[in-house]
């Protein structure tokens, strides 16, 4: 009788996000040659003990308690995933927990979103911080969504705090990004790949999902609020198909596709790390970690992409073990895994 093994790439996304978080955790604010100074050589970083996360393992979990509670109930459509995740991110924002250098624009996003307004209110629709897509891995993990339903909902979850088109547009595509790896696409022809789906949904505004959202920011139309989101992407992207095929592993990959902070250059840097080493998932986290950028937020998307492929095994037990919220993040994943 043949055994049919699984790759489990739900857990092995959302341990790797955590292991990235946790790894690059005490690294981020202090640049390439303090970390090099104060950790070793980056190839060999070890997890430190413990293994505590930041903001963005924890509002990953939040999406994804609220993810789960739509669908359980059989409400995912927008009011409903809006109403659960909104609860989700004011309970984090309320939590003695959230103390880990959370970003300005979800707290006082959040902040908002505890008052009865509608959540457009709340939006804060200038950011295009990496706050918007360094939580949405779950997205691109939970089965039995349309590809319609996948985009809207990764934007949506993204406007609630980062309104601007490019934090919604590197979000979708951050999802996408995840889905793909979960699927078994090839790595070497990723970035092909989410440059097409960039050009499909360039002037596509998902207005059941989004309301009216783009007249907050003062564009003529939805197509030209979102298409300006989708252009930066697409510009990102082009840069990562050159970093991929001209930068050493040795250098800070921050050089090359920016340094995180804002959510198009968190995924192209988050992808150039799992690109560089494909096979090699820890390398990947430590060239994530040892950068001069937001070192936290690219090696949780390194680790995310770099789970999403591998599956659960890429991570040893030694790391995986030890990480902050193990148990939930093995819940979720027991709940999504291909």
């Amino acid at each position: 009788m043949n055994t049919v093994v699984t790759k489990r790439a739900a857990t092995g996304a959302l341990t790797g996000l955590a292991l990235g978080d946790a790894l690059a955790r005490p690294m981020e604010f202090i640049g390439v040659p303090k970390i090099l100074d104060w950790y070793g050589p980056w190839r060999t970083m070890e997890l430190p003990t413990p293994a505590r996360v930041t903001d963005d393992t924890q509002m990953t979990l939040a999406l994804g308690r609220g993810l789960r509670a739509a669908m359980d109930r059989g409400l995912f459509i927008p009011e409903g995933l809006e109403r659960a995740v909104r609860v989700e991110f004011v309970e984090w924002y309320r939590s003695p927990e959230n103390n880990r250098a959370p970003g300005r624009t979800c707290l006082d996003a959040c902040g908002l979103l505890q008052s009865d307004r509608p959540w457009q209110d709340a939006s804060q629709i200038g950011s295009k911080g990496c706050g918007a897509n360094m939580r949405v891995a779950p997205l691109g993990l939970a089965p039995g969504l349309s590809e319609e339903q996948r985009a809207g909902a990764a934007q949506l979850q993204s406007a609630l705090t980062h309104g601007h088109p490019t934090a919604l547009a590197a979000s979708d595509l951050t999802a996408h990004a995840v889905r793909l790896l979960a699927e078994g696409a090839e790595p070497t022809g990723l970035i092909g790949l989410l440059r097409s789906y960039a050009y499909e949904n360039r002037t596509r505004y998902h207005a059941v999902w989004l309301g009216d959202l783009w007249t907050r920011a003062g564009d003529p139309s939805p197509e030209h609020f979102i298409a300006r989101g989708w252009d930066e992407c697409l510009e990102i992207l082009e840069r990562l198909r050159r970093a991929v095929r001209t930068v050493s592993p040795e250098t800070d990959p921050c050089l090359a596709t920016g340094e995180g902070w804002i959510a198009e250059e968190a995924l192209a840097t988050g992808l150039l790390c799992f690109l560089l080493f494909v096979d090699e998932p820890l390398t990947a986290l430590r060239r994530a970690a040892c950068t001069s950028g937001d070192s936290d937020s690219i090696a949780c998307l390194a680790g995310a992409f770099a789970g999403a492929h591998l599956g659960a095994d890429a991570w040893p037990d030694a790391w995986a073990d030890r990480i902050e919220y193990r148990d939930e993040l093995l819940a979720l994943g027991a709940l999504w895994d291909l």
